[in-house]
């Protein structure tokens, strides 16, 4: 058989391959009411402006120019008591990306909780993690709650929630379209919510809260179901955890509606080149501007450092965020970077106790 011809059989016969499994690993999409955001099929952002469509991905890969990675075989190194959190505190333990562990009033969650090497569908090839988790599974005291925010592989991953149903039996909470996925693996969806439908758990109002992002796992599933954010809430305490997310104005209204917070989790990562990115994830200094459009007395840096999915690494991404922290009027004392497995202890007022 002539070179070249065997050259172009092998290609169709990868790209029917990549073809067959986008296929196959597409999600069953949500059906329900339509929605200012949902027409029947398709989910949209708030701000209307839609992550970047084949032409522009092509162009990206085409031109990409990414930061090197050095991958850093860190120990877990958690150095805090995951068992006994006090009457009123509130504890958070940095596992790495979006991965938190966060405890109050006798309520242990993880949100988006990723452990295997790749947030990819296969395990020997994607994104590989670039440094170690800040604990390990073993690690974790009994979790009664999982918080997923979209199906994205890097937040959520079937190998982590398989071994989480097996072992801890949580309750999870999803936005809509994604309780199929969950229920498949096994594990027990107690809310299925849209934008601002809320879930009282165990003393916690659970809200979703809108953001700019997308949605998919294969081919034929884009935005078929729902993004989101959360809030945690008592008559104490209020707590944002953002999400994956482009910027709008959409921030300011969560502030309104459901400001201020003593405590956010604000994505700082993924961001360049910025033309691409910016309708998905907001930038180091757009994650300040968050911090100040919803109100938050304190944040928590996340989505960085961990999988290499954009151009910039860790340390572009921590030195455009110390760069955005000089330049506004907040301080690093009230916007914080996380250090894998750090566990830091807040009274309700988000003040360290």
């Amino acid at each position: 058989m002539p070179l070249l011809l065997s050259i172009a059989l092998l290609i169709i016969l990868l790209i029917t391959a990549v073809v067959i499994g986008g296929v196959l690993l597409s999600t069953q999409p949500y059906r329900g009411p339509q929605s200012d955001h949902f027409d029947g099929k398709r989910f949209k952002n708030p701000s209307r402006v839609s992550a970047k469509g084949f032409d522009d991905v092509l162009k990206y890969m085409l031109r990409r120019q990414p930061d090197q990675w050095q991958r850093e075989t860190l120990s877990p190194s958690f150095d805090g008591n995951l068992t006994d959190v006090p009457d009123g505190a509130l504890q958070y333990t940095f596992v790495n990306h979006s991965t938190f562990l966060m405890q109050y009033g006798g309520v242990n969650l993880l949100t988006d909780p990723i452990w295997s090497e790749r947030c990819s569908p296969f395990q020997f090839m994607g994104p590989r993690r670039m440094r170690a988790p800040g604990l390990e599974l073993t690690d974790l005291p009994p979790i009664h709650l999982v918080l997923i925010t979209h199906n994205h592989y890097d937040h959520l991953d079937k190998g982590t929630i398989t071994h989480l149903v097996k072992s801890h039996d949580p309750d999870f909470v999803v936005p809509l379209g994604v309780a199929d996925l969950i229920s498949r693996w096994g594990g027990r969806v107690i809310g299925e919510l849209d934008w601002y439908d809320a879930i009282d758990y165990r003393g916690l109002t659970v809200t979703a809260t809108p953001c700019n992002h997308f949605s998919s796992r294969g081919i034929l599933d884009r935005n078929t179901s729902l993004w989101c954010g959360y809030t945690l809430s008592t008559d104490q305490l209020s707590v944002y955890y953002a999400g994956d997310t482009g910027y709008s104005s959409v921030f300011q209204e969560i502030g309104r509606r459901l400001g201020p917070f003593d405590l956010s989790f604000i994505p700082i990562g993924a961001y360049k080149p910025e033309w691409f990115m910016q309708p998905i994830h907001i930038s180091p200094a757009q994650a300040v501007q968050v911090h100040s459009d919803v109100g938050s007395r304190r944040s928590v840096a996340m989505h960085f450092g961990t999988f290499p999915l954009a151009d910039d690494n860790r340390e572009t991404a921590l030195t455009a965020f110390a760069q955005a922290l000089s330049e506004s009027d907040v301080s690093s004392d009230h916007f914080r970077v996380p250090r894998e497995g750090e566990v830091v202890r807040l009274d309700t007022h988000g003040r360290d106790a």
